[in-house]
This record gives C-alpha cells, structure tokens and sequence, in this order.
C-alpha cells in the first residue's frame, strides 16, 4: 500500500466518524434516554430526529468527503448539535439529571468533532507530498504568518481564499476569492524568501501574507503574479504541475 493509500483510507475513516459515526451515536443516545423514560408510547416521539440528521450526514458526506477543509466545521456542527438535542431530549422526557450538563455536553461534542476534523485534515494533506495530486480531494493549503489567505487546488482550477471577518453587529464575515483554469497557470516556482522582500499583490487583501524568510510559491497566471509564502511550496509546486499536466490533456 502506498504512503497516498494510506493516507487516504485513514482520512476516510475519519470522515465516515464525522458524518455518520456521530449522527449513529446521537441515535443511539436517544433511543436509550427514550427506553429508559416513563413517557409511555410518547417517549419515541424524538427518534425521528436523529434518524432525520443521519440522512443529513450521509448526503453531506457524499458533497464533502474529497473536500477536506470542511471536515473540521462538520465536525464542529454535528457533534454540537447532537450533544445539545440528546441533552434536550433528555430534558424533555424528564431525565434532569443529564440536562444540568447541557451546555458543557454541547461544548464538548463541538470540540470533539471539531478535533476529528482537524485530524482527518491533518491525516491526508501533512506534509504535502506530491502525489496528493492524483487523488481526487481538493487540497487546500494555508499561507505562512499572520494572514486569512489560503489556497485550494481542485481538478479545474486554483482559488484563492481570503476569509473577512467585518465589524458588523452580526458579526459576519465573508470570503474572497480570486480563481484561475489550471490551464492558464503560466508559471509555478518555488522559491526562498530572505524576509526582506516587499511582497505585492494582485488584488487588495484585508490581511496580505507578508515577506518573511523560508519557502515560498510564486503562481503566475492571466499576467498577474502571487508571491505565497508556504513552508511546503517545492511539494505544492509539483502538485500544481501534475495537475496542470493532467487539465490540459482532458
């Protein structure tokens, strides 16, 4: 089995944890929170609810499972809101000995979820190596130092990532993107950064990366050059060249 192979087989394990797995122990909880009431035939009124979000997470699985920077906020949503609706189903069929924990419950089953996902993330995309380009996922890749700006590299095209957070009462945040065809990359370079270059963009950023010493990936395309500093750019150098390769020949 390939180092590739191996990686891919644990990262899916993983993933089938955070979309089905959970969901499973959700139902679980339920069902044994609902035969252990005294609520008569009403107690297994709440079973179709964890029923209805393992559905949910098997769709979404099939959506997501080669995307693996949604793995940790799938992780995030579905173990918080399973620990919160056992703890409030408890509630309902008067186990209150369970619903004092309710929100540490919650908070927990969020960071749980939240840690797989990370760790699945980890699993496949660390370190980089090139043959993540002959798998399906879209690989995403973050840029050194203080900055919201990442990079995913899917079967067609390459993206830019920059997440705003805006200072609005809501406290929304956004995302800008900036994408190119994988065919109209002119050059990618993986070069070494002294530090002391005055890196410019393309586009205005909130939070540019900025000059700091180490590797670092030059992307060309469309006339316009990207300067990224990234601790693993000879690797997603040679990713991004396979996969150009690979486009310009479908």
């Amino acid at each position: 089995m390939s180092s590739l192979e191996a990686r891919q087989r644990q990262a899916q394990r993983v993933v089938s944890f955070i979309y089905v797995g959970i969901p499973l122990i959700f139902l679980a909880l339920v069902l044994w929170v609902s035969a252990a009431s005294d609520e008569g035939p009403a107690k297994w009124a709440a079973a179709p609810v964890p029923v209805a979000v393992l559905a949910a997470g098997w769709r979404w699985r099939a959506k997501s499972r080669y995307r693996p920077v949604r793995w940790p906020r799938a992780g995030f949503l579905l173990g918080g809101v399973a620990a919160l609706l056992t703890a409030f189903d408890a509630k309902v069929l008067g186990a209150d000995g369970l619903t004092a924990w309710a929100l540490p419950i919650t908070v927990a089953g969020a960071i749980v979820g939240t840690g797989f996902g990370r760790y699945g993330f980890r699993v496949l995309m660390m370190p980089a190596i090139p043959e993540l380009a002959d798998s399906e996922y879209e690989l995403s890749f973050r840029m050194r130092g203080l900055t919201r700006l990442r990079m995913s590299i899917g079967a067609e095209q390459v993206t830019l990532h920059e997440q705003m957070v805006l200072q609005t009462l809501d406290g929304e945040s956004t995302v800008r993107e900036k994408s190119y065809p994988l065919t109209a990359l002119t050059g990618v370079y993986a070069v070494t950064l002294s530090g002391s270059e005055r890196l410019k963009y393309p586009v205005a950023m909130k939070l540019a990366p900025a000059s700091s010493p180490g590797p670092a990936l030059i992307l060309q395309a469309q006339g316009e050059d990207w300067v990224l500093p990234q601790n693993e750019a000879p690797a997603i150098a040679e990713i991004l060249e396979r996969r150009v390769a690979t486009a310009r020949t479908l």
